[in-house]
């Protein structure tokens, strides 16, 4: 057996498994005679691929932690026109949900509902189904279309059985799910992207996942595995000095109605993380007007490219906190607003008035 024994990497793809792959090659290893083995043991987490949260289950905000991730726990299906039909196949060839592409070519432009396809999703059925239909342009560039339908451990398997083929080592086992076996001897190990660009892209894209994956992995560097969201919470605890009646922070990502802290006690964790890692850690948030959640937002304002945020939206909630820095003075700014309400166009206004009023 190949075993791969996953710790939560959230940044694990398509690329990496080639080069997994090349340095198995690399080691001689022409064939595999047994299962390729995955231990994804190291979260003690829930075997669910959406967390639900609203009613678009399928999208990519609601996807679920686990420690074999993969591609970001999505669904990669790709539709692009070829000799006068529309064509849709897996970025990877994942064996574990199907396709039934429905979808009506037109040689009219590429422009209103004719610019992507309707989709529906069973997962109800023995195998999670994906189906096209509608409309669509055959003048439209490819369209990639990203869903959570399966999970992330098959798309992990069967993009690393595609590889071994493509590197001429033989396989032709299944896989299992199972802990890592006594006595295995260790290959290699495989490293994720730094910990800088992971919370980089947690802030700047609110990334929920990637967040998701952050408090999981903390709970067991500081309390050991398996990872729980409950050791995640009190690691935090710890880590910020505060005591566990004033803040909650549920899953870690902003996807939860049951989060609570204050503007102050964010406020305070701003200028602590400010004075202790400076601009490392003020460029891992959204720059105003130039990159993430904000990109747009400040684009034609004063405050592009003074201003770091992260942002926080849901339904009846519109949120945002960071850095100002006044053009004339220098002075730097920390800035929290927090808008509980239906209209959430009155907290967007608030909050911009005042990070132009400070970079101003």
């Amino acid at each position: 057996d190949l075993i791969v024994r996953a710790f939560g990497d959230p940044t694990l793809s398509t690329r990496d498994v080639v080069k997994m792959v090349k340095r198995l090659k690399g080691m001689g290893i022409k064939s595999i005679s047994g299962d390729i083995v995955i231990d994804r043991s190291f979260f003690a987490t829930e075997n669910k691929i959406t967390s639900g949260f609203d009613q678009n289950r399928h999208s990519e905000y609601n996807a679920m932690p686990d420690a074999m991730m993969f591609n970001d726990h999505l669904c990669r299906i790709v539709i692009r026109s070829k000799g006068g039909r529309l064509v849709a196949h897996k970025s990877i060839p994942d064996r574990s949900y199907s396709i039934v592409n429905n979808l009506k070519p037109s040689t009219k432009s590429c422009a209103g509902n004719r610019t992507w396809p309707r989709i529906s999703i069973n997962t109800k059925a023995e195998k999670p189904r994906i189906t096209l239909s509608g409309e669509m342009s055959l003048k439209c560039s490819p369209r990639t279309i990203r869903k959570l339908v399966s999970y992330s451990y098959y798309a992990f398997f069967y993009s690393l059985e595609q590889e071994l083929s493509r590197a001429g080592i033989a396989f032709h086992g299944g896989y299992q799910l199972a802990r890592l076996p006594r006595g295995s001897r260790a290959l290699f190990t495989h490293y994720s992207r730094s910990l800088l660009k992971i919370i980089s892209k947690t802030n700047k894209k609110s990334n929920n996942l990637y967040a998701r994956h952050l408090l999981l992995l903390l709970g067991a560097k500081r309390y050991g595995s398996p990872a729980t969201e409950e050791k995640g919470r009190k690691a935090i605890e710890d880590i910020l000095d505060i005591s566990s009646g004033s803040i909650y922070l549920d899953n870690g990502s902003g996807l939860s109605r049951e989060s609570r802290l204050t503007a102050r006690l964010l406020s305070d964790v701003l200028h602590s993380a400010q004075s202790k890692f400076d601009s490392t850690w003020r460029k891992t948030l959204s720059i105003a007007g130039v990159d993430g959640t904000i990109r747009k937002r400040f684009r034609r304002s004063i405050a592009k490219g003074r201003a770091w945020m992260k942002t926080g939206t849901l339904k009846d909630a519109k949120n945002i906190a960071g850095y100002v820095r006044a053009k004339s003075s220098g002075t730097l700014y920390e800035v929290v607003v927090l808008y509980n309400g239906r209209e959430k166009w009155k907290g967007s206004s608030l909050q911009n008035q005042i990070v132009n009023w400070l970079a101003k």
